[in-house]
């Protein structure tokens, strides 16, 4: 049997004034969506469990079928080992956006999507200016880059009781009470403040200045953690898998449980990323994979910058240029199953992540034809399918559904 896994990131969202009552997946046009709920049925998942940020690494770790509760130890390990970088147990990553931070609220939390060269020299201005190791820059895409702490014999002065905000949860917000705390906060928050320093009259950013661009004032730290244990998905699950994604968060989760991880050129993990070379490439992957997981993050972005429409053009792209293609090429394939599911809820509203349930809708050999109306919130949340432990879901999807 072929599995494939649609992950519109962050869809999940609240009735808008501004769409008549209608959440976005509502408003949005979704015929193909649509259709794999009426062929099969509907459900609701929470997949962040109280007391856990509902980051995307929480929630998509737990979308993927790994308890949370067991498992998450951080969001940075899992982008590093997107970028093959070994950790060893003493290790520790560090999430390190570079920002806009005015008048001490947050601005922009990727410094106005700045450029991958552009944040390569101003991390390196940073490394120059601290004492290494033990702490190592390592630049990423854009505003998304590491910091390593190398542990050597030395203990971390840090602990899972290291206190850290992602900066996206800041928008337009303060960020005086959100700088790290607990254990080795004050090495973090000494980093931070040195780049303020750094990057002041960096050449970059002047040029930034001159072109009209926000600045990158200072690095954000955050989402600190440790080399996770997790089981390979086919010990777990007797399942070969890919990831199509362009965040390195989802590549990460993708090395750790021994999925292959599929390069889409034009995929950029914003807005503007390639929809149907996406489609594309998952439809040639089912040739050689048991499961296909393609991951969209527009949706996340979009509600991030709080862009009603373009949340729902993303919603419209995915199902026209993803869902609809691939759920075609997969019948074809004899015995099948898709699943269309967002990790968190991100509404509009708050332009940050929530927790909550999340709708999936699921189709295909051995699924109950449960005939609901369409694939929503509204429709998720009357139904009988509840998966509190949204990582249980995750084995129904592949196993036995009862």
């Amino acid at each position: 049997m072929r599995y494939v896994i649609v992950i519109p990131d962050g869809c999940a969202d609240e009735p808008q004034a501004d769409l008549d009552g209608r959440t976005p997946l509502q408003a949005a046009r979704t015929p193909h969506m649509d259709r794999i709920a009426q062929a099969g049925l509907v459900g609701a998942a929470n997949h962040v469990p109280p007391g856990y940020p509902p980051g995307s690494d929480v929630a998509n770790l737990s979308l993927l079928g790994y308890s949370p509760l067991e498992y998450f130890t951080g969001r940075a390990p899992l982008e590093a080992a997107a970028q093959g970088i070994e950790l060893a147990p003493e290790d520790w990553a560090i999430r390190c956006n570079l920002v806009c931070v005015q008048d001490q609220t947050m601005r922009d939390f990727t410094a106005g999507h700045i450029s991958t060269e552009e944040a390569r020299q101003l991390l390196e201005a940073m490394q120059v200016e601290v004492e290494q190791p033990p702490f190592e820059f390592v630049p990423g895409v854009s505003y998304r880059n590491l910091l390593l702490y190398r542990g050597q014999a030395d203990p971390a002065p840090f602990s899972p009781d290291t206190r850290s905000t992602p900066p996206h949860d800041l928008t337009d917000k303060s960020v005086l009470d959100d700088y790290p705390r607990g254990p080795g906060s004050d090495t973090l928050n000494a980093l931070m403040q040195k780049s303020w320093q750094v990057f002041a009259e960096h050449p970059v950013n002047q040029a930034r200045r001159e072109a009209g661009k926000l600045p990158a004032t200072n690095v954000w730290l955050w989402g600190l953690g440790q080399r996770p244990a997790l089981a390979s998905f086919a010990d777990q699950y007797s399942k070969s898998g890919a990831m199509i994604t362009a965040v390195d968060l989802l590549f990460g989760l993708a090395a750790l449980i021994g999925w292959e991880r599929i390069q889409v050129p034009g995929a950029t993990g914003y807005l503007d990323t390639d929809y149907a070379a996406k489609g594309r490439y998952a439809i040639d992957a089912l040739e050689e994979f048991d499961v296909v997981c393609v991951h969209v993050e527009a949706p996340d972005e979009a509600s991030h910058e709080g862009k009603t429409e373009e949340k729902i053009k993303a919603l419209e792209s995915i199902d026209e240029c993803i869902v609809g293609p691939v759920y075609e090429a997969l019948q074809s394939q004899g015995e099948h199953r898709i699943l269309v599911t967002p990790d968190h809820p991100t509404p509009l509203r708050l332009k940050t992540h929530s927790h909550g349930d999340v709708p999936f809708a699921i189709a295909g050999t051995g699924i109950p034809n449960e005939d609901a109306a369409s694939y929503d919130e509204i429709v998720a949340a009357r139904s009988r399918w509840k998966f509190p432990e949204g990582w249980n879901l995750m084995r129904h999807f592949l196993g036995d559904w009862a």
